[in-house]
């Protein structure tokens, strides 16, 4: 048998054994060469899939200069990838004691549009949770409140801005409630959706151990229902993202939507694209945050 050696201080005694590397052919010997291995195939992965992305974005950059030069629209319909970014520059910065684009930088009017999303979005998850596990449970109140979910769902935004903005003025008010009613369908019905599919053994068995309606409702059902329900409330930050610049066509200074609209008033078509962007990238980073949350929140999605 091999001897464990110690080591000791001056003035500390027999400190603890020092750690051995497994000897060939003992068991776990190959593990920490497998897990390094492991972790630059991932490594590699990775740097592989962002080249190509990085070669498929100069691929694009060099086609929309191409058709820029070739003159096949004007320069007013079509800007070049160097205008656009000078308009991304004039709209960040402070420039001639102006202050970005309509008194605010470009980050600010994506804020305002940010929050603006954040509050639809999470007044429409604490409705529509709530409204789903109704529908997806009760069956009398499913056959009154389902169609009204659906219809809420098919309408455009611009279908009833109009509206609100009669009932609310052209404050904030009707910014939120619009991305509210945009957002919250989609959360209800991915909910009811989630509940209905819970499995009847697990209901069976929390019944059996005396669980009531209620305990049953927050213990089983919206537990194994959650991961649909995180899809759908992804599903419904994104629809109140493509509302977002509908809602902001009234009043919406400051706001992306609004300085896209003032951009497009006065034939600024690189202004107008440079909020897209803006809109399109930060849309990326949303919805990875989210995903983050989902595999936080839900560990075992995935997993058999």
């Amino acid at each position: 048998m091999t001897a464990l050696t110690t080591t000791a201080g001056p003035d500390r005694g027999p400190s603890a054994p020092a750690a051995r590397t497994p000897a060939p052919g003992e068991p776990g010997a190959g593990r920490g060469r497998w897990t390094r291995w492991t972790r630059s195939a991932r490594l590699r992965e990775a740097l592989r899939w962002g080249l190509l992305r990085l070669v498929a974005l100069a691929v694009l950059l060099a086609a929309w200069q191409a058709v820029v030069s070739a003159g096949v629209w004007p320069r007013v319909l079509v800007p070049s990838p160097g205008e656009v970014w000078r308009q991304f520059v004039r709209a960040s910065t402070v420039h001639d004691g102006v202050r970005g684009v309509g008194g605010h930088l470009l980050v600010e009017h994506l804020g305002v549009s940010l929050g603006r999303i954040a509050t639809g979005s999470g007044y429409a998850v604490l409705a529509g949770v709530p409204l789903g596990l109704l529908i997806g449970t009760v069956r009398p109140l499913a056959v009154v409140l389902e169609p009204a979910v659906t219809f809420l769902r098919t309408l455009p935004p611009l279908a009833y801005l109009s509206l609100l903005v009669i009932w609310f003025g052209i404050d904030e008010a009707p910014k939120i409630w619009l991305l509210v009613i945009a957002a919250l369908p989609p959360i209800a019905a991915a909910t009811a959706a989630a509940v209905r599919t819970v499995p009847g053994q697990l209901v069976e068995a929390a019944r059996a151990l005396g669980s009531g309606p209620v305990a049953l409702l927050l213990s089983v059902r919206l537990p194994s229902a959650l991961p649909e329900i995180l899809t759908g409330v992804r599903i419904a930050v994104g629809v109140a993202y493509t509302s977002v610049v509908a809602a902001e066509t009234i009043n919406g200074v400051p706001g992306i939507g609004g300085m896209i609209r003032d951009a497009q008033r006065y034939n600024q078509t690189a202004l107008v694209i440079t909020g897209i962007l803006a809109i399109g990238l930060s849309g990326i980073v949303l919805d990875a945050l989210l995903r983050l949350v989902e595999r936080l929140a839900v560990p075992w999605r995935g997993r058999s």
